[in-house]
């Protein structure tokens, strides 16, 4: 008979006897690596460096999040060990890192894993190793492909959906349209520029100006100018935070005033909105999906509150302006929730299972009417936004949630 730990013999603990004649049979536990009687290890990928960092917030929240669960008492008796390192937003650091965590670590799975480029570039690996790669930060559409890439999954809503919904928006609302694009030129920039030209449709000749840049760039100052000198009376911001901010600085300092719409990924208001200039991003346009903590009608909301104050006792020194902190917590809410799920059967296949099992799930710090639903043929948890319009020093919410079928 295989030899098992005395604790898995201890009924109503650790296993469940099931009396059938005169034979008891115990259910036993399962585990991959990264999983064990005491611990579950969850490897992570972020920016704290480099072009992307305002992101870092997020693995630091992350970090404070999965600390106070272990506080708490763990997930099922079990301490989350959470392995983060810095890759820089360089696609080949995450590379070397995600095989660190994989082969040296041995996570059980990887989460929340930061950036288009960076996740593209072990996306294959991980499908390889047959290793979870869940709830990655990053709306690209192609994390939602179950068929081809059973052992990835997104959270967020997709890029391209996004996109869609932007192009659909100002040609109801913008007259005599003439559109100009910054574009962030990576996968992350293309998702959302192919999702708002399909929105264009046959006024995709509306886009008088189209302009990229590279992540190495200082800035997109030139860019900007290009964009102005086009006539454009339309903005699609497709960038991450730092550059998101100077190209809306740089348009108010050259007295550029079109409509903007700003890609969610850099709504944040103490990432983005402020350092751009509150005086520049009056009028703005984006998509949301989560409560936004300047919002003020969510301040008597319970989300909202049980939310600031986990932040005041686990993450004191973090600013409770920075929607990037909001999604860190809901993301790591639904991990949580996943590995709950799992009970004592922490394989890598049984984790898959679970995140693809949640229907209509009530996930704390969404938008009223917003939950998150998966299955086996659909891994796109979060599938629906709400426009909103920067006033201000904080976004306002208006119009109906839109979903990703309505587009």
């Amino acid at each position: 008979m295989k030899k098992t730990s005395r604790r898995t013999f201890v009924a109503g603990v650790s296993a469940a006897a099931v009396l059938t004649g005169n034979r008891v049979a115990f259910s036993q536990k399962k585990y991959d690596d990264g999983a064990s009687d005491t611990e579950i290890k969850i490897g992570h990928t972020n920016p704290y460096s480099g072009p992307a960092s305002a992101y870092g917030v997020i693995g630091k929240t992350l970090q404070a999040y999965w600390k106070s669960v272990n506080e708490a008492g763990g997930i099922n008796g079990r301490k989350v060990n959470f392995i983060t390192y810095d890759d820089g937003y360089s696609p080949p650091k995450t590379v070397e890192l995600i095989r660190q965590l994989v082969e040296q670590d041995k996570v059980l799975c990887t989460f929340n894993t930061l950036g288009t480029p960076t996740n593209t570039a072990i996306h294959k690996y991980m499908n390889q190793k047959k290793v979870p790669m869940l709830y990655v930060a990053t709306g690209a559409s192609k994390w939602g492909d179950p068929k081809n890439f059973p052992w990835t999954m997104g959270f967020q809503p997709d890029y391209h959906t996004e996109g869609v919904i932007y192009a659909k928006h100002l040609l109801a609302n913008v007259k005599d349209a003439k559109i100009a694009v910054l574009m962030q030129n990576d996968d992350y920039g293309k998702d959302y520029w192919e999702g708002f030209k399909e929105g264009l449709a046959k006024d995709a000749g509306r886009v008088v100006k189209h302009v990229s840049y590279e992540v190495t760039d200082p800035t997109v100052d030139s860019q900007v100018i290009q964009l102005k000198d086009s006539g454009a009376n339309v903005f699609f911001n497709i960038a991450t935070p730092k550059f998101a901010a100077q190209a809306m600085r740089k348009a108010g300092d050259i007295g550029w005033k079109p409509v903007i719409y700003l890609n969610n990924v850099s709504s944040s208001v103490a990432s983005t909105m402020k350092p751009a200039g509150f005086d520049n991003v009056q009028g703005v346009l984006t998509a949301q999906y989560l409560m936004d903590p300047t919002d003020k009608q969510w301040d008597s909301h319970d989300d909202m509150k049980a939310w600031v104050e986990w932040m005041k006792k686990h993450n004191a020194g973090a600013s409770l302006q920075d929607a990037s902190n909001v999604f860190a917590f809901a993301v790591a809410t639904l991990m949580h929730e996943t590995l709950k799920k799992c009970g004592d059967t922490l394989t890598r296949e049984n984790v898959m299972k679970q995140a693809a099992n949640f229907q209509k799930f009530r996930l704390r710090m969404l938008l009223p009417g917003i939950t998150v639903s998966t299955s086996a043929t659909d891994f796109y948890p979060i599938q629906a936004v709400q426009l909103s319009r920067f006033k201000g020093e904080s976004w306002e919410l208006f119009g109906d949630i839109m979903h990703a079928e309505s587009t």
